[in-house]
């Protein structure tokens, strides 16, 4: 069983930069896989970026080169740093963990981004 609480999301302009945190209940070192997803209004939730356990990581295209995910071990937890933000970004943004590449995954609550232009 792993809890996941994010944090950080809140509203900002056109070209800023926010920081999310997923803080996870249990040592994340052995996790398979963590990321985050986001869903908008009317829309599929979507992978934003992962990374596993050695650190490889995928990103979906829109968020190449502006979003950056990261994992603290020592702090059970995982970043997504987000810059040059568009309004395209707004969206509920969630975490996700899978324990196993086979395990069917762990979910926060989400937390919400909101880019104005």
């Amino acid at each position: 069983q792993v809890q996941l609480v994010e944090s950080g999301g809140g509203l900002v302009q056109a070209g800023e930069s926010l920081k999310l945190s997923c803080a996870a209940s249990r040592t994340i070192f052995s996790i398979n896989t963590m990321g985050w997803y986001r869903q908008a209004p009317g829309k599929s939730r979507e992978l934003v970026a992962s990374i596993t356990s050695v650190g490889s990581t995928t990103y979906a295209d829109p968020v190449k080169g502006r979003f950056t995910i990261s994992r603290d071990n020592a702090r059970n937890t995982v970043y997504l740093q987000m810059n040059s933000l568009k309004p395209e970004d707004t969206a509920v943004y969630y975490c996700n963990a899978k324990v196993t590449s086979l395990a069917l995954p762990y979910w926060g609550q989400g937390t919400q981004v909101t880019v104005s232009s």
